[in-house]
């Protein structure tokens, strides 16, 4: 009986222990703290998410539209802008032509009136179609935003001109290499938008390749992450954070960490705000992670950025920055 009560004094003192030495007020926020905002495709239309699947065509379940931004086109990028957003983050995919097209579908039958893969086509051709042409919020009784859209697909080119000074992450759709090799090529020619690039991410091989590319040209490095080795840094750190080991697969990133799963990681939020800093890596916040969703969603609500640490000093990814940036103003 009485091993048994010194095991367990034991075990509460080493579970006293585990959490002292990762308590978050060991760190204070960093100085100067400043939570950074990413406008997740501009200012666009938001859609339900309920049986979300990665070929569901979002465009025919949108909310009834409060305005009539169309996203990743420059009008709603600079919108995002105008709302506080500190970076716009954008999808692109190669044409027949070879040019980066700005669109965030692989086919172009879901929202346009076009027909097949989008980088089947030649730039010439994506520019006549209507960006808005399937957008529909009560099962296509009404679309909305039919010939809204006509001739806004943008390829990257015309985004960094139009909108000099301005930051932006680049989503490869694709694991095609040569994609990192085009931006890459893009930026040779006009070097003014290297700093336009703050970051890569999405198919590895095109991510990992723009990072090299970029990185030989000079310049700041651009931030770049794998789904590979975001799942390996969260899976490793929650096993492993507990004694202050910070995993390699979290140094020199970035880390894209769900609202409800942040609690979970040993020293949240300064703690592991410091930790990550020490390791060369950074944080950027995402919505709530729930069973039924196809992926990660946005913080879009003023109650969910009220769940923001204060002292947060990474980056908060919204779909909604026309809500999310006046309140983070205010």
């Amino acid at each position: 009986m009485r091993k048994r009560h010194s095991l367990l004094i034991g075990l509460g003192i080493a579970t006293a222990a585990v959490w002292v030495f990762n308590a978050s007020w060991r760190a204070a926020p960093p100085e100067g703290a400043k939570a950074r905002l990413i406008a997740h495709r501009g200012v666009h239309q938001t859609y339900h998410r309920e049986g979300l699947e990665r070929d569901t065509c979002t465009a025919r379940r949108i909310e009834p539209p409060t305005h009539d931004y169309i996203e990743n086109t420059v009008r709603s990028m600079q919108a995002a802008f105008a709302h506080g957003a500190d970076i716009v983050e954008l999808d692109v995919h190669p044409t027949t032509d070879g040019r980066l097209a700005v669109l965030h579908d692989w086919t172009l039958d879901c929202r346009t009136e076009g027909r097949g893969t989008t980088r089947s086509h030649a730039m010439s051709y994506l520019r006549t179609l209507d960006v808005g042409y399937g957008y529909t919020a009560d099962g296509g009784r009404t679309y909305p935003l039919r010939g809204k859209g006509v001739g806004l697909m943008p390829e990257l080119s015309e985004v960094f001109t139009a909108m000099p000074g301005q930051r932006f992450l680049v989503n490869f759709k694709s694991r095609e290499a040569r994609e990192g090799d085009m931006l890459a090529a893009l930026v040779a020619g006009q070097p003014a938008w290297r700093q336009a690039i703050w970051g890569a991410y999405g198919g590895d091989e095109p991510t990992l390749r723009a990072a090299g590319a970029l990185a030989a040209q000079g310049g700041a490095p651009v931030r770049t992450w794998s789904r590979q080795g975001l799942a390996q840094c969260l899976g490793r750190y929650i096993a492993l954070g507990w004694a202050g080991i910070v995993p390699e697969a979290c140094r020199q990133t970035t880390v894209m960490v769900p609202l409800n799963v942040a609690p979970w990681l040993w020293g949240w939020p300064n703690l592991l705000q410091q930790r990550l800093r020490q390791a060369g890596s950074e944080i950027i916040l995402l919505g709530p992670y729930g069973a039924g969703d196809a992926g990660t969603s946005g913080i879009d609500t003023p109650a969910q950025l009220a769940q923001v640490p204060r002292g947060f000093a990474g980056y908060v990814w919204t779909n909604k920055i026309e809500v999310i940036g006046p309140a983070f103003r205010r």
